[in-house]
């Protein structure tokens, strides 16, 4: 994706050098950064790749590089810019339905199928107790969304949900999980799952969407599945994060201002520190990445959990046999298999 933005930049006359950062994977925000120094860059357009912002997913990111901004000598001058987010753009909002428009092709009976959006959940308290933005970009980006495939004639029903909940505490609702449930309740057959908080594939759709809530969907009398692919590179979308990037070159350095397209975010272009200090003022502890092995309240969990269950009641099992001497032993259990 960074290499086809580079060369969409590039095309546009604008030969900008295009590095990669990520918070919990290789290549890291901080070897990213260092980069950045070695090649001498001077000016900064920072472009989270989460079409909506929040404070725990953008907001994160932006945590990092001002830590990093504010103990370099280097960078505590660097004139930048962050484009917080992008969701109401027209190459984007068109990606989208052009991919949704062919996935519904692929059903037998096109018109009668739910999309469904699936978006990244984070904790309510985010919401209404820190004013984080996620919750109303996300539900005006999936209207964009229907009104782009209305335009189309494609009318069919949609709803929207949160995934990836963690711990105990109460997350946006309506939660994925339980709607899929729900609407196989209601007699819905067709189902079309949209990753509307995602650009690239990784476990979050190829196993939580693809694995997961397929198989959940299909017991809860959902008898048609699909799901649309992330956007990836898809050239209408590089094109437009291209020219989103152009279109804030101009602000490098300056204060936060609106976007310069017609329809606004609702969070407008401004500095790491501009941002921070309007949507992340309260520094709230953010939930950790989720992981493989992560314990408890998750669906992933509790069937890795069973997994380790399973295993640990094999291994008790070939210890009786291998030494004569147990519980099942004990309880006269064991000789009846003999």
């Amino acid at each position: 994706m960074a290499e086809e933005l580079r060369k969409s930049l590039w095309a546009k006359d604008v030969p900008a050098k295009v590095y990669v950062g990520m918070r919990y994977w290789h290549p890291f925000t901080e070897e990213a950064i260092e980069q950045i120094k070695r090649d001498g860059i001077t000016k900064l357009v920072v472009l989270p790749l989460y079409p909506q912002f929040s404070i725990s997913t953008s907001g994160s990111s932006l945590r990092l590089l001002e830590s990093i901004f504010r103990d370099d000598e280097y960078l505590v001058n660097m004139q930048h810019t962050v484009i917080p987010s992008w969701y109401q753009r027209e190459g984007y909002i068109k990606s989208m339905a052009n991919l949704i428009e062919k996935e519904l092709q692929k059903f037998d009976r096109p018109e009668k199928v739910v999309i469904f959006f699936s978006a990244h959940g984070v904790p309510l308290a985010y919401v209404e107790e820190a004013g984080d933005p996620y919750k109303a970009e996300m539900e005006e980006c999936v209207d964009l969304i229907i009104e782009e495939l209305e335009k189309r004639k494609i009318t069919n029903a949609y709803t929207l949900a949160y995934q990836s909940r963690v711990g105990p505490v109460e997350w946006l609702k309506p939660y994925t999980d339980d709607t899929i449930v729900d609407l196989g309740r209601k007699g819905v057959k067709g189902l079309l799952a949209v990753p509307i908080s995602f650009v690239s594939e990784h476990i979050e759709t190829l196993e939580e969407i693809d694995v997961e809530y397929k198989e959940l969907a299909l017991e809860s009398g959902i008898q048609n599945w699909g799901r649309v692919p992330a956007l990836g590179c898809e050239p209408m979308f590089i094109s437009d994060l291209a020219d989103a990037v152009i279109e804030s070159l101009p602000y490098v350095g300056a204060m936060a201002v609106s976007n310069l397209e017609a329809r606004q975010s609702l969070v407008p272009l401004g500095s790491v520190e501009e941002l921070l200090a309007t949507y992340d003022s309260q520094r709230r502890e953010l939930p950790a990445p989720v992981t493989v092995w992560e314990w408890g309240w998750t669906k992933s969990a509790e069937t890795w959990n069973g997994r380790a269950a399973m295993l640990a009641v094999l291994v008790l099992l070939l210890l009786e046999v291998t030494t004569g001497e147990g519980f099942l032993h004990q309880w006269g259990i064991l000789p009846l298999f003999h």
